[in-house]
């Protein structure tokens, strides 16, 4: 059986469009078709990602809730449903935009100073309802991170989360390995600078997986991160930011998304590209393994296969920045909506066609591609 390990870009609540790929990718029991080995996340990629590395720990010990309900049901909550919240969001969504055409000015305030506090509150008041004004309540009514430790084993799939450490500047990766998976390493994987203030985790602060890994790539290919068994030999990324545009952004706000695409996308194509060197070594014969094994390095003789799930091109020319932002449910489930379609065309071309021995017909894609 296949090894798996699949990331999950960051991009706001874009990334029900990733909880829409694996809603589709566990309900084809991709889990039982290949060996999942390892998921990583920044952001909203962290989110779903850190739920169906929860859900395949639970699975395992025998719980019967599926992993696509997990994520629907977190989603579901997640998302405007009364009125007020509805009202809100279109609200600021609106402002937000007029912004970004340059009618209005732009005016920076810190979110953890008194003025923004004070206003959070007011939203908690106007909007009691926890799980949309709450994230860390939301997560944790769906993860018991007290669990987490009595549910991993030697076999259990490992989960990578991306921060930044505010202070020294460290790209750290949060790793279940070393029990380090709690509810403060996912909010500090989603701490977006201007939204929230830093996270901390043990003595240190933290900031938003973009200034690290979007998502972690490089590190679930290396032996002494995951460790040796459960190196992949395929690695699908869930990608959220196109990797190219049609045309030069002009106005303010297309400056803004594009310039938001193609920062989210840095560390990505870095990491690929150094899967992408990985692999032209690999076949050239040009490694010792038993060094690198010896190193915690790479331990897989053959090349590493890297594939891509996108959005449709048709959704993706409808959204812009503030969409990354906002949390209507027309739009949060026109995103989900298109993960479990591009999900379901992903398996029917990668894993049944290689079930039914058509492997041969089916091209691998470029660890780096698009560029």
């Amino acid at each position: 059986m296949k090894k798996v390990a699949i990331a999950c870009q960051g991009g706001g609540s874009q990334t029900a469009f990733t909880a829409g790929v694996l809603r589709a990718l566990f309900e084809s029991g991709v889990q039982h078709r290949r060996q999942v080995v390892s998921l990583s996340g920044t952001s909203g990629g962290a989110i779903c990602a850190s739920l169906a590395w929860y859900g395949l720990l639970k699975e395992a010990k025998g719980d019967t809730t599926p992993i696509p309900q997990r994520l629907l049901a977190f989603w579901d909550e997640l998302t405007c449903g009364s009125s007020g919240e509805r009202g809100f969001d279109d609200s600021i969504a609106a402002v937000l935009r007029i912004i970004d055409r340059g009618m209005l000015p732009h005016f920076e305030s810190s979110p953890a100073g008194p003025m923004c506090q004070a206003m959070m509150d007011m939203l908690r008041a106007y909007l009691p309802r926890l799980e949309f004004t709450d994230l860390k309540k939301l997560l944790e009514k769906h993860i018991n991170f007290s669990e987490i430790k009595e549910l991993t084993g030697p076999k259990s799939p490992v989960l990578l989360v991306g921060a930044a450490n505010v202070l020294t500047g460290e790209l750290k990766k949060f790793n279940s390995l070393k029990g380090e998976i709690c509810v403060e390493a996912i909010l500090a994987s989603a701490a977006v600078p201007t939204l929230f203030p830093a996270v901390k985790v043990g003595d240190d602060y933290y900031w938003d997986g973009l200034f690290s890994d979007n998502p972690p790539v490089q590190e679930l290919v290396r032996a002494r991160t995951v460790e040796g068994h459960r190196t992949p030999d395929e690695v699908w990324v869930i990608q959220i930011n196109p990797t190219t545009c049609k045309k030069v952004p002009t106005t303010p706000g297309e400056i803004t998304d594009r310039r938001n695409q193609m920062i989210g996308n840095i560390s990505l194509m870095q990491n690929l590209e150094v899967i992408e060197l990985l692999n032209i070594l690999i076949k050239g014969g040009a490694l010792k393994f038993d060094v690198l094994e010896k190193f915690g390095g790479v331990t897989k003789k053959d090349a590493f296969v890297v594939r891509f799930i996108r959005m449709s091109e048709e959704l993706q020319d409808t959204l812009d920045y503030v969409s990354k932002l906002t949390r209507g449910p027309d739009h949060i489930g026109r995103l989900m909506a298109d993960g479990e379609k591009q999900g379901r065309a992903f398996v029917e071309q990668f894993v049944t066609d290689d079930e039914a021995g058509n492997a041969q017909k089916v091209e691998p894609e470029l660890a780096v591609a698009a560029r």
